[in-house]
């Protein structure tokens, strides 16, 4: 293991930092509406099962990458608060 190494391992351990995409986020979703609006998109994906048997298992990867989209617009959210 080398300085190169750790330098990397330092980047993995450092959160990363609110960017523009984030703050953006946080305005459109930080208002009484835009929390209203992300209140029913995360009922709509997150809230709801990624696969029900007898169906195929090709919806339940399009159902999960629908709710990564609103856990990243989460993260981004929460990102941006933490400034």
């Amino acid at each position: 293991m080398g300085w190169d190494d750790l330098e990397a391992v330092q980047q993995a351990l450092t959160p990363p930092k609110a960017n523009d995409i984030d703050l953006l986020c946080l305005r459109v979703f930080g208002t009484e509406d835009g929390q209203k609006l992300f209140k029913w998109l995360r009922e709509q994906t997150v809230e709801q099962p990624s696969w029900t048997p007898g169906t195929d298992a090709s919806y339940g990867y399009f159902l999960e990458g629908r709710c990564n989209l609103v856990k990243e617009i989460e993260a981004r959210i929460n990102r941006a608060r933490n400034l």
